[in-house]
């Protein structure tokens, strides 16, 4: 059994609990970096989807897994973030430029869109958001002159500080580019947590009359956290139109919105660890399906035809099967694990019981 004896403040607001946590971040952290050494093209570019994906997961983590707002329309998102890094670059501003007021122009967007509902809660929020994510593919044929329309946009290599970057060519800069930003934003993710803001997304995901009673703003708590949310998702657009080089209308489709919902759902509402282990399932189900239909193949005869509906269908039932079996996803099973080790003789099921009880001050909504 591990005891982590904390002596001093700075012990407990630091990121990671103590040595052997920061050891172990310190580890994966070298292991992505020396991936473009180690991993061929193919599987790294497969690594930079999951990146991606990733990022996408943290932005939909902040409403959701930590304010407590579903959504279903964060696919609205990614095209805005998408398409207006794509424009900026086409007008001449600097991917240096480009890149961060995609994000900052998406989250301005976002914040605006949440002040029409941010009264509306649970299923009714819902529908609103996908019904943003059915708009925007209107939007985008709409205004064809700026997005391209049907016909879509095409995304060249981009030059970083005199480093040509493209997902085809340069497959290596493009993953650096992508780890970057990952590492910025779950830094930045890690502080907010940890700032009266931060607190605050909590507080209002787990009883927004007990938050308004401590003093907490919940309307302007919402349209921050949307805010915030659709800046880091339009993040994750701009890199997945760099990653595609070509996309239109029918890219960011509904499907997207609810593939994220659930990436967040398997990999664990409410944590980091979540997000990313989530993007992993997301990112390798569809190679894994593959390599496994072909050695099916190989195994019992037959051929190896593409089967439709087959990746969402199994994705459909991991999340069906989550959600009975370890509502906690991933990393809520990874910590019962490590607790079983950490307390092992004395690690009981009734520690993590699922509670079925709500608060008192929620009845009065």
């Amino acid at each position: 059994m591990r005891i982590v004896f904390k002596t001093d403040y700075m012990q407990d607001i630091r990121p990671w609990k103590d040595g052997h946590q920061l050891s172990l971040y310190l580890i994966l952290l070298a292991l992505v970096v020396v991936a473009p050494w180690i991993l061929n093209d193919f599987y790294l570019g497969e690594l930079t989807n999951v990146l991606i994906w990733a990022i996408a997961g943290l932005g939909l983590m902040i409403l959701t897994g930590h304010t407590g707002q579903a959504s279903l329309g964060h696919a609205a998102f990614l095209a805005m973030g998408c398409y207006a890094n794509v424009i900026l670059l086409e007008q001449g501003v600097p991917f240096v430029l480009a890149f961060p007021l995609a994000g900052l122009i998406t989250g301005i967007v976002g914040a605006l869109v949440a002040l029409p509902a941010m009264r509306l809660h649970g299923i009714y929020l819902a529908i609103f958001t996908m019904a943003l994510s059915i708009l925007v593919d209107d939007i985008i044929v709409l205004t064809e002159p700026w997005s391209g329309g049907v016909s879509g946009k095409y995304v060249g290599p981009v030059s970083l500080f005199g480093l040509e970057i493209d997902r085809w060519g340069t497959p290596w800069a493009f993953y650096w580019l992508v780890l970057g930003v990952t590492v910025a934003v779950t830094l930045g993710y890690i502080n907010l947590l940890r700032s009266p803001m931060g607190r605050s997304f909590i507080a209002v995901r787990d009883s927004e009359v007990s938050a308004q009673a401590m003093g907490v703003d919940v309307a302007r708590t919402k349209t921050m956290s949307f805010g915030l949310s659709c800046m880091v998702t339009g993040w994750a657009g701009a890199l997945m139109g760099l990653y595609a080089t070509v996309f239109n209308n029918e890219t960011f489709t509904v499907i997207i919105s609810i593939q994220l919902l659930m990436m967040i759902v398997i990999g664990g509402l409410g944590s980091i660890h979540g997000a990313f282990l989530g993007a992993v399932v997301i990112g390798f189900l569809p190679q894994f399906l593959s390599i496994s239909k072909e050695y099916v193949g190989m195994v019992f005869g037959g051929s190896s035809v593409a089967i439709p509906g087959l990746e969402v269908g199994v994705f459909g039932l991991i999340l069906i099967a989550f959600i009975l079996f370890e509502p906690m996803g991933l990393y809520g099973r990874w910590l019962k694990i490590r607790t079983w080790f950490e307390l092992f003789p004395f690690y009981r099921k009734d520690m993590f019981k699922r509670q079925k009880s709500y608060l008192k001050t929620e009845r009065l909504r």
